[in-house]
């Protein structure tokens, strides 16, 4: 006799809080929101209502500024942010979620709620808040 497992949705472990900034914002402007938000990743606004949302990690920062030797005060976020996003839905399976981030290689994803961001989910939020394992 085999026990099924209850499926966890999403919404029931990702992030509520969202933090947003604006594609013409700096990286260090960036930085500074990164530090008084206590986040390693920010949403970057839609420019329109049919546009991507898009992502600037700390990882981008790393990559594209500090090993460059960009400036941050004289780069701004649409330059090293990634984009479009993976997105999931809120009602989404967590083992459905894990695989999706684990095969893309993708830490974190922005949810979604009839077409509005409600939260974000990441592998850790994944293994440490609910757990898959």
């Amino acid at each position: 006799m085999s026990v099924e497992t209850p499926i966890v949705q999403v919404r029931n472990v990702m992030r509520r809080s969202v933090v947003t900034i604006d594609g013409l914002a700096t990286v260090q402007e960036a930085i500074a929101k990164m530090q008084s938000e206590n986040v390693t990743a920010l949403i970057v606004e839609k420019r329109h209502p049919n546009d991507a949302w898009g992502i600037i990690t700390v990882q981008d920062m790393v990559r594209d500024i500090i090993v460059t030797g960009r400036s941050p005060e004289d780069s701004n976020v649409y330059e090293i942010m990634t984009k479009p996003l993976i997105t999931v839905p809120s009602e989404m399976d967590i083992r459905y979620v894990a695989r999706l981030l684990y095969r893309t290689g993708v830490r974190r994803a922005p949810v979604e709620a009839q077409g509005e961001l409600v939260g974000m989910i990441s592998l850790s939020d994944l293994v440490l808040r609910k757990g898959v394992l």
